[in-house]
C-alpha cells in the first residue's frame, strides 16, 4: 500500500539560518564569497554564472526573464 502526501498541507518551506556554513561541492572549501560574472548572448533577460572563488568551478547559473515574462 503505498501512501501519497498531501503537499499542499505539508509545504517546502525556507529557513534562514546564519549557522550554515557552505563548502563548494567540487573543492570541498567553505564557500566564503561567491564571484558572479554576467553572461551575454540571446535575446531576452539577464543570465549570471556563479563560482567558486577558491576553484573557480561553476556552482550554478541564473536566469532572470524580468516582470513582464514572468
Amino acid at each position: 500500500m503505498t501512501h501519497e502526501v498531501d503537499k499542499s498541507s505539508n509545504p517546502l518551506r525556507l529557513v534562514r539560518d546564519e549557522s550554515i556554513e557552505p563548502i563548494c561541492p567540487h573543492c570541498e572549501e567553505k564557500i566564503e564569497a561567491v564571484s558572479y560574472r554576467r553572461l551575454y548572448g540571446g535575446m531576452w533577460g539577464k543570465r549570471y554564472v556563479y563560482v567558486c572563488q577558491s576553484c573557480h568551478r561553476v556552482l550554478a547559473i541564473s536566469h532572470r526573464k524580468g516582470f513582464w515574462m514572468g
